[in-house]
């Protein structure tokens, strides 16, 4: 047992290191794949415990894959090209209209598809827009920082958003449409209280004008690209191709509408998310006559692999002997009252996810809460209240959470520059006021409404 502990504790740290650090700038996966391999070799995680894991994450996984892989054949369409110009003119020249617009598409990405999604694909659209409007390095930043961390921080409100929300979702036995209903409201308040703050701490970064495009974003795109309004269809004007844009996002909305009615009658989300990616993937091959393929190979397949390699390395903690520590740490923190121990426990996923990132902290933060025997209400809440410590706690240091370390790669690719402190001079004083305003918010809703 003590080499147990103290094998898989090496095991876990070494991987969670090199995680943060990517030598050579290999992706989460291989890292998280190669403990996971040393963890099943000692037999510390079982096959019974890896038939439990696929089980566990294997419809979330799906779930995700299917919105990453309508996200990219959205990018492939220009919707997001033809977003970006709609932002810069919706600012009508205001640096602070454009940090709105910007806020409200980073929010919608988040919730139409993932926060990892959403980071991949606005990300570098918002950097060749803020590129076109010829800003300089440190008046970009403030757009981008914020943009990464309500499109991160957007994925509490609805559990689709999150690939380790899903997985949670599934070991607390809670419905998605359970979750919105706990959630969403207290959420998207602490959502819009995070923006204010964020606009009042950058708003004098923010330019008060913007100068004008250099050159037109959306011409550019379907003038070089062959889309389903070029071609057969003969269709140039910028009204109708605005129009096919909102049946495709539309298209998106009501698909979305349908995961909370599968979760409401007990049908498998993943079945309705598979359905319309493969519907999505029809129309655009009809529409472009481009084959599949070029989409599937565009999908970041590693995350099922770091999914299921993180999972497994949490099970080796688990059966080393973690999970009853922290019962024994845990139990007298929530025998103190509801509010107490959301706060409590939220506050410690917030702190473990930004030491050891917002995967392992959740899931091991989540699996603790099931082992409790706590009633139905106090458990989905206080999960709740780890889903805020999660997805919003964990953005305190920008290698909190998956879609955190995802930006800061894209940043470097595209040589752009952001210091640490340009970092926590946002979020040091937005995160933690943050997280504790939507703690507050979860547990008065769930008094008033489920209580």
């Amino acid at each position: 047992m003590t080499f147990d502990i103290g094998f898989t504790g090496f095991v876990f740290i070494m991987t969670m290191f090199a995680i943060f650090w990517r030598p050579g700038g290999i992706n989460e996966a291989w890292p998280a794949s190669i403990g996971a391999g040393l963890i099943l070799l000692t037999g510390i995680v079982s096959g019974s415990d890896v038939a439990d894991i696929i089980h566990k994450i294997g419809g979330a996984s799906i779930t995700i894959m299917a919105t990453i892989i309508m996200a990219v054949i959205l990018e492939s369409f220009g919707f997001f090209n033809w977003a970006a110009v709609r932002l810069a003119t919706m600012s009508q020249g205001s640096g602070y209209r454009l940090y709105w617009y910007i806020q409200m598409l980073c929010f919608l990405m988040t919730l139409l598809f993932n926060n990892d999604g959403s980071i991949l694909i606005t990300t570098p659209i918002l950097i060749l827009l803020l590129k076109n409007l010829r800003l300089k390095p440190h008046q970009m930043i403030p757009y981008l920082l914020s943009g990464a961390l309500i499109a991160t921080a957007s994925s509490a409100p609805i559990g689709v958003s999150n690939i380790v929300n899903l997985i949670a979702l599934k070991i607390v036995n809670m419905s998605l449409f359970m979750y919105t209903a706990m959630m969403f409201i207290p959420a998207i308040i602490g959502l819009l209280f995070m923006s204010l703050l964020m606009f009042l701490v950058l708003k004098k970064r923010l330019p008060k004008t913007l100068p004008t495009s250099a050159y037109d974003l959306e011409e550019q795109f379907f003038t070089t690209n062959f889309h389903p309004l070029k071609g057969k269809t003969s269709v140039e004007t910028k009204r109708k191709r605005s129009l096919f844009m909102l049946k495709i996002l539309l298209f998106v909305f009501a698909l979305r509408c349908l995961l909370f009615v599968a979760s409401f009658f007990s049908i498998p989300v993943e079945w309705v998310a598979v359905s319309g990616s493969i519907c999505l993937l029809v129309w655009r091959w009809y529409q472009l006559g481009t084959n599949p393929v070029d989409i599937l190979k565009k999908i970041p397949w590693h995350i099922l692999v770091f999914a299921f390699s993180m999972y497994v390395i949490i099970y080796g903690l688990m059966n080393a002997g973690l999970i009853t520590l922290l019962i024994k740490v845990c139990t007298p923190i929530v025998s103190q009252g509801l509010l107490h121990a959301s706060l409590i426990m939220g506050g410690l996923v917030s702190v473990l996810s930004n030491v050891f990132n917002n995967h392992p902290a959740l899931m091991i933060g989540t699996i603790t809460l099931t082992k409790m025997n706590l009633d139905p209400v106090t458990l989905k809440t206080i999960y709740l209240a780890n889903i805020i410590g999660s997805d919003v706690g964990s953005l305190l240091f920008p290698i909190g959470t998956l879609a955190s370390l995802i930006w800061m790669h894209i940043l470097r690719q595209k040589k752009i520059k952001i210091k640490w402190k340009d970092y926590l001079h946002v979020t040091l004083i937005v995160i933690p006021l943050t997280t504790i305003v939507t703690l507050f918010l979860l547990y008065y809703w769930v008094q008033l409404i489920f209580s």
